[in-house]
């Protein structure tokens, strides 16, 4: 018997899109809470463009779309603005992601909302926040990695600097947001404390992960710039070319684990040498270091080279390419990857529920529904509205 989901009873409204605030509701939805979706009518999520038909269900909107209710209806007019509206007072959580102007013109700034439902959670993940000289600007991954000053650092020395090639900052705001949701629910649920807004801006997400860098430019005025695969400050850590035309990647940067290294590679006086015998050092003369490394490591391949380093109990790993990670032992053994029957894709490979729980674990009981599958049953539930009104609304294109 499967254990009951921990958040069981929440309920979550979903009135976003592209990619990072809809992604919250679908880390919440694999915990349980109940997500309805709200989507635009004929079109749907951004995140079923690439389906072989408009609105239809693309390989992305069955990962994204999982554990969601499809309802649809048409922001852009006045009645389906008072359709969201009259729905939020039933959700614990509504989620959007809409630019402030267009919040405020449609009725669903905080204000507006928090009069409604003083009770909810309102996660407003916008580009650049609700407040602030920007406020009104949009932004997606690319934007925010670039105004969070991710983009400038990465890239190899000399050359244009360049975004990760996935959306990072849209999955890193995702979880931060949700992370903020059940901070609110639990103050709300275990402090006796109220509804409240959680105004996260997308940028704020991966500027949070520049580690050391603005502290080190207010205490030093030195800026962090791009140095490839390499860190400023511990060394070694880099990635690696080996015989068999591969890549791997390698952290030994404290002083323990230096010493393992030069053991392994067959040169145990390095620990010694004044030139990396401590941090600082190695740090100083990295080219030199690296040569070293460099010159080991390509007279062996890939797998042999990962085994040997963590053997030894330095941290190494071949450079994945996602055909390596779907047939990787290890993603499949703990349960990091999972496959799901689809009745239109056919056996599909997916991220399961992350973080792993050891008595309540996520799960994925649907994949991304058809658009507006949901729409009649949960207008019916929440709003009593009857067949008539049904087709009132699907006439007027407001459904």
């Amino acid at each position: 018997m499967e254990a009951e989901l921990p958040l069981r009873g929440v309920r979550v409204l979903d009135v976003a899109t592209v990619l990072a605030a809809p992604v919250t509701a679908t880390f919440l939805g694999d915990f349980g809470a109940e997500v309805v979706k709200v989507e635009e009518p004929g079109r749907g999520d951004f995140t079923r463009g690439r389906a072989a038909e408009r609105g239809g269900r693309s390989l992305q909107w069955l990962q994204e779309g999982r554990n969601k209710k499809s309802v649809t209806v048409d922001l852009r007019q006045p009645a389906g603005q008072d359709l969201v509206r009259r729905m939020v007072p039933h959700f614990d959580v509504v989620i959007t992601n809409y630019r402030p102007p267009t919040l405020e013109k449609w009725g669903l700034d905080p204000e507006t909302l928090q009069a409604l439902n003083p009770r909810a959670v309102l996660v407003y993940l916008t580009g650049y926040g609700l407040s602030g000289p920007y406020r009104d600007r949009g932004a997606f991954d690319r934007i925010a990695s670039a105004f969070a000053g991710l983009t400038d650092v990465s890239g190899e020395p000399g050359r244009a600097p360049v975004r990760s090639g996935y959306a990072v900052i849209d999955y890193m705001g995702a979880y931060l947001s949700a992370f903020a949701t059940m901070v609110a629910l639990y103050e709300r649920d275990v402090n006796g404390g109220n509804g409240q807004v959680v105004d996260l801006g997308l940028y704020e997400a991966g500027f949070r992960a520049v580690e050391d860098a603005l502290l080190d430019f207010s205490a030093n005025g030195r800026v962090r710039r791009r140095m490839g695969n390499r860190n400023p400050h511990v060394v070694p850590a880099s990635d690696f070319d080996t015989a068999d035309g591969r890549r791997i990647s390698v952290h030994a940067g404290t002083d323990p684990l230096f010493r393992r290294l030069a053991a392994v590679i067959g040169r145990p006086e390095l620990a010694a040498d004044p030139r990396f015998a401590t941090r600082a050092a190695r740090t100083e003369h990295a080219d030199e270091l690296y040569a070293i490394i460099a010159g080991w490591v390509a007279e062996q391949p890939a797998d042999e080279a990962t085994r040997v380093f963590n053997d030894a109990g330095i941290p190494a790993s071949p450079i994945m390419t996602i055909a390596d990670i779907a047939a990787d032992v290890h993603y499949r053994e703990r349960g990091t990857i999972v496959d799901v029957e689809d009745p239109e894709h056919g056996t599909v490979s997916m991220a399961a529920p992350i973080p792993r729980l050891s008595a309540t674990p996520g799960r994925i009981s649907s994949l991304g529904p058809s658009l507006g599958a949901h729409t009649d049953d949960v207008l019916r539930q929440l709003l009593d509205l009857r067949d008539d009104d049904l087709a009132t609304l699907r006439r007027d294109g407001v459904i």
